[in-house]
């Protein structure tokens, strides 16, 4: 059905939820007790994600995990699906939940630009409707920008402003309009 409506799908795995049964009893689910689950992934999501290719059923997809010793099984898994239909089709997602934080979006961004493509990455999205969301986005760009700033200093990366400025732009902000088709 996400093929057909051409929707985007977002997976969000590896929480272990409602650790504490006396707090779940007092507080109910859902209400801060809560850990990174340790569970393999790779091979169930390879044969997820290749069933929907074998049929030509597999929309643009977007991948988020909570452990963070999945970055790098992540970063490589989606460019398994990429079809050349849809530029950064299958999207390796930023940082999350307890990886939602300065540590866990670098490595997050370390991870795809070592095993993918950084310039096709839709960034920060949210599906949240809360206003004070947000600020994540703007705490995300400083981040990137720092990120890129640090290896243009060891030489890592050209020196070109205009060309970087615009990476920044598009991982910022045209990437996902383009990729949400807004």
């Amino acid at each position: 059905m996400n093929h057909e409506k051409g929707w985007t799908q977002q997976f969000h795995y590896g929480a272990l939820r409602n650790n504490n049964s006396l707090m779940l009893n007092r507080t109910g689910p859902d209400t801060g007790f809560d850990s990174i689950g340790d569970e393999p992934v790779a091979r169930s999501m390879s044969l997820f994600l290749d069933h929907l290719a074998a049929r030509e059923k597999l929309t643009k997809t977007i991948i988020y995990n909570l452990n963070p010793k999945d970055n790098e099984l992540v970063a490589s898994m989606t460019g398994n699906f990429q079809d050349g239909s849809i530029p950064g089709k299958i999207q390796f997602g930023s940082g999350w939940w307890f990886l939602d934080q300065k540590h866990g979006i670098e490595n997050q961004l370390n991870s795809l630009s070592n095993m993918g493509l950084l310039s096709r990455f839709a960034g920060m999205v949210t599906d949240s409707r809360s206003f004070l969301s947000y600020p994540r986005h703007e705490y995300f760009r400083r981040i990137l920008c720092n990120l890129i700033g640090e290896d243009v200093e060891k030489g890592e990366l050209p020196g070109d402003l205009e060309v970087l400025g615009k990476m920044v732009q598009d991982i910022s902000y045209y990437n996902a309009r383009n990729y949400f088709n807004f």
